[in-house]
């Protein structure tokens, strides 16, 4: 029902004001589940092709979890498991957005640093940007590091790095990214890139004392409850969280990669806690931290992140919008065509994971999709790209 304000002004030689009349809010989504069955129809295509061998999807509405439903096996090498909606993928890059940003937001927060900052304030002897023909020096700051808009390099493989310092281990990956040379002068271009997220997290280790595996958990998982969300569960032996694990790509004539992240860089540089890779979750926890997303940075009355801190977190920097990239989540960039056609395309993030995760938040129309995949298992074939931006497609269609 309308809310009508009536504002009365009386003085002599005007007229009475009129009635004004508030707009109705907007009535929360909710979806036609009827419709929704496309969905289902897609994704049962994908795994019979062979591309995926199960799958979860959820969608939430405002602050419900309007659909949840699981697809196919979770594993089908060495042994067949059926898919079960409670199942715990490998988030992959997903990490970025969901533990690497929530962590490094919740840190600005409270003071640790500035989006402005330099990077060589936090990481000692990381190297800036120099002009070859000038010699001029431009700061990568931590901004373009969000942004993947530093210059640095996509990825490096563990091996080059072993070469060329004599050991694996995180220290000696930072000590290469360091000095390893830059593409272009930074804020100038864009390169989605796994190297600024381990220099994100090493920069908020150095600045905490912490690993980020235990700042994400600490700060925001468990405060959450998302009970079955942590990093590398084979690692750190969460022995509940293994039981629900979805296997990888195969390691050997008997076995996959289970509970072990994916993501070579993560898993032999960073022993499971990196800043680009390592997370395992569930639908039903991404579910409780996009609803803290679309609710500012509020789950059942806990303030995870201040409303400002998420608005921040979801918007382009001033200077960056030609690149597309906000802090941890993408909005129109070259890769964002998993958020589909018919979303916001100026208020709906993305994210996706090479393992075959993604998660889509419309901030507009408060609607989220929450796709999960082993796609690597038992090989890493095929691709996702196409599939993600039709699945979006089909449950914007289906929300009334």
């Amino acid at each position: 029902m309308a809310v009508v304000l009536t504002v009365c002004s009386f003085s002599y030689g005007r007229s009475p004001r009129k009635s004004v009349v508030a707009p109705a809010p907007e009535p929360p989504a909710t979806l036609d589940y009827e419709r929704m069955q496309l969905a289902d129809s897609l994704i049962e295509r994908e795994i019979a092709s062979g591309t995926i061998p199960g799958a979860v999807l959820a969608v939430v509405t405002g602050d419900q979890t309007a659909y949840l439903k699981a697809y196919g096996n979770k594993s089908v090498f060495p042994t067949v498991e059926p898919m079960t909606v409670g199942t715990v993928f490998d988030m992959a890059s997903c990490s970025k957005c969901t533990g690497t940003a929530m962590s490094m937001m919740h840190l600005l927060e409270r003071g640790g640093y500035r989006l402005e900052d330099p990077v060589s304030r936090y990481i000692p002897g990381f190297e800036n940007w120099t002009d070859p023909e000038t010699g001029e020096v431009t700061l990568i700051r931590i901004k373009d590091l969000f942004t993947h808009a530093s210059g640095l390099p996509a990825y490096v493989s563990p091996q080059t790095v072993i070469d060329s310092l004599g050991v694996a281990n995180p220290d000696s990956l930072m000590s290469y990214i360091c000095h390893m040379k830059r593409l272009y002068k930074p804020r100038t271009g864009l390169t989605y890139s796994c190297l600024n997220y381990i220099t994100l997290q090493n920069i908020l280790q150095n600045i905490t004392g912490e690993k980020l595996c235990d700042y994400a958990t600490r700060n925001i998982f468990e405060p959450l409850g998302m009970k079955h969300t942590c990093y590398s569960p084979l690692i750190s032996g969460n022995e509940e969280v293994m039981a629900l694990v979805a296997p990888t790509e195969k390691k050997d004539s008997v076995s996959c990669l289970l509970g072990e992240v994916h993501d070579p860089l993560a898993r032999i540089m960073g022993y499971g806690n990196s800043g680009n890779a390592g997370v395992f979750s569930c639908a039903e926890d991404l579910c409780i931290l996009v609803k803290t997303i679309l609710a500012d940075g509020n789950y059942h009355g806990k303030q995870i992140l201040g409303r400002l801190t998420v608005k921040t977190m979801t918007s382009i920097p001033d200077g960056y919008e030609d690149l597309g990239w906000g802090l941890g989540w993408d909005h129109c960039s070259d890769c964002s065509s998993c958020k589909g056609n018919i979303f916001s395309q100026k208020a709906t993030l993305c994210h996706t994971g090479y393992t075959g995760t993604t998660i889509v938040i419309d901030t507009e129309n408060k609607v989220a999709i929450i796709f999960l995949s082993n796609r690597v298992h038992p090989f890493d074939e095929g691709s996702l790209v196409r599939f993600r931006s039709l699945l979006s497609n089909i449950v914007a269609g289906a929300v009334k």
